[in-house]
């Protein structure tokens, strides 16, 4: 990645540098890890957006994996990951993550683990993972995502319920009309759930899940990537390796 950092540095085009973000030797607080490249556009031929800014992200295939585990989440769960809000056990686990695959890739720690070791970075992972079940849930909406989108023009509103303890996944489209009814489900699987089911709720607009699916193509071709990665970590295992 390193090398295509370089490659931009010195392309002979006529976009300008303005400034770079390097979030691989000094990365964010929330486990994010990327090299951002700005640049002023500068083009003859359509001289209307010249001077507009032009971000470019540079990341390995685990830092995209991590960025986009973040996205998905954020999407489903109805909290703004992305932008460092949401609840606080969510957004630990999304640090000690960036943590650990920072420490496979051998880059700077993130703030907060420089004085952990391998060990008992990977160990808090894997609390804080069992602890959200967040792997079970990145399967359960993958396969939503998938679902929602075939069903597309079916319901403004999905219902998806995670079934632990059968392992499935179901979802329920709701019409515009239907919100209200949507809501009164949602709280009945809740209070299921308060009762020690294991059964968890969530409610999406199909809106965010197209949203999703234009911004992180390739989640949906690879959709397991990060999913495998944190396993292996939390096996001790080495990300990347066969």
């Amino acid at each position: 990645m390193r090398k295509l950092e370089g490659a931009y540095r010195e392309a002979q085009f006529k976009h300008i540098l303005s400034s770079s973000k390097n979030y691989i030797d000094e990365p964010k607080e929330d486990g994010y890890r990327s090299i951002h490249l700005i640049y002023r556009y500068k083009n003859d031929r359509a001289p209307a957006y010249n001077g507009l800014s032009l971000e470019l992200q540079l990341r390995t295939r685990l830092q995209h994996a991590w960025a986009t585990a973040v996205e998905t989440m954020g999407t489903f769960l109805g909290q703004s990951l992305k932008s460092g809000q949401g609840e606080s056990e969510w957004r630990s686990f999304f640090s000690v993550a960036g943590a650990a695959l920072a420490i496979v890739e051998k880059t700077a720690p993130v703030p907060g683990f420089e004085n952990h070791n391998r060990e008992e970075v990977f160990a808090e992972l894997a609390s804080v993972e069992s602890k959200l079940r967040v792997l079970e849930k990145l399967r359960g909406f993958a396969i939503a995502a998938d679902r929602i989108t075939i069903e597309r023009g079916q319901g403004a509103y999905h219902l998806i319920v995670l079934d632990s303890a059968k392992r499935t996944v179901s979802i329920r489209p709701y019409p515009i009309a239907r919100l209200e009814q949507a809501n009164i489900d949602y709280a009945s699987i809740e209070q299921r759930t308060k009762a020690g089911e294991a059964v968890e709720a969530v409610l999406v607009s199909a809106g965010p899940i197209d949203a999703l699916r234009k911004a992180y193509p390739n989640y949906f071709l690879d959709r397991q990537e990060f999913v495998t990665q944190i396993e292996k970590v939390i096996g001790h295992g080495v990300p990347g390796e066969s």
